[in-house]
């Protein structure tokens, strides 16, 4: 006998009932078989999660968006990964190295409506790879972060590298984070501009060439015309955006604000009174 109408959209709801309740079902158990406690120890740290105040001021200060894919090395819980979905609308991966935390994050991650957009995966933070990320976030431990430094110094110039309560010793932070119980700390991944340029220079000064050293963000060196070398000052990178004055024949400061790409420099001199001109350079012999 064949069921009626009725009868079959009852037996369709049940099934769909079912359906979704087995998710909530396999979480439910998942979390009776697992639950962290603070203060248990993992591979290299113990796991004590970052404070949410502080998970909103790291993402902000790196100002993480939709166009963002953020890695969280030693995810945890997820919580920040979570919240770089949720919050700020990014794509997240986080790195757990304890498999049933990293089980716990994703179900956290499904609970907070944001599976789609967040991933978390059992894995080492010194094997994985996490060159793809446009932000890294972590909460380690000072030896980690300066064994993880020669890795994110590496990455793509712009790359924004924020950490709660510890820093990178000489790699000084472009921004400090204060909280009213954590502090934290954001650098920009800068471009390498260290060797010797050769310069169009504006203003009708010709050709010139530039020499650089690198200490992480900051730049020192001397620019050399028309038979003298002037020293630089102030000299910064922000990502791939590098920003140095020098002084022109008449006394009168140069502000040159460029753009490294690779091998090439380009970007904008602004002489007396303000007045702008076109400034190009290329990398003759770089220096590591």
């Amino acid at each position: 006998m064949r069921p009626s109408r009725r009868r079959l959209g009852l037996l369709l709801g049940c099934c769909a009932a079912l359906l979704f309740c087995l998710p909530v079902a396999a979480q439910e158990h998942g979390d009776k078989l697992y639950q962290p406690s603070v203060g248990q120890r993992g591979k290299d740290v113990i796991w004590v999660p970052t404070p949410n105040e502080m998970v909103t001021a790291m993402l902000a200060t790196a100002g993480v968006g939709p166009n963002d894919l953020v890695y969280d090395l030693g995810a945890g819980d997820g919580k920040i990964a979570i919240a770089a979905a949720r919050e700020f609308g990014a794509r997240a991966v986080g790195i757990e190295f304890d498999g049933q935390m990293a089980a716990l994050a994703q179900r956290n991650a499904e609970r907070a409506g944001v599976g789609s957009r967040v991933k978390v995966i059992q894995g080492d933070i010194f094997k994985e790879d996490f060159s793809s990320a446009t932000v890294v976030t972590m909460y380690l431990l000072p030896e980690l972060n300066l064994r993880l430094e020669p890795i994110l110094k590496k990455m793509r110039p712009g790359t924004r590298v924020v950490s709660h309560s510890f820093d990178m010793e000489t790699w000084e932070p472009d921004e400090r984070i204060e909280t009213s119980s954590a502090l934290g700390y954001l650098w920009i991944v800068p471009a390498q501009a260290a060797g010797v340029w050769t310069v169009d220079l504006p203003f009708g000064q010709g050709p010139a060439e530039l020499t650089l050293t690198q200490i992480h963000q900051r730049v020192q060196g001397n620019i050399r015309f028309g038979g003298r070398t002037m020293p630089i000052s102030t000299g910064r990178i922000r990502g791939s955006e590098i920003h140095f004055a020098y002084v022109q024949p008449n006394g009168q400061p140069a502000l040159v604000t460029a753009k490294i790409e690779d091998d090439r420099m380009s970007g904008e001199v602004a002489g007396v009174g303000g007045e702008l001109r076109r400034f190009d350079a290329r990398l003759r012999a770089a220096k590591r």
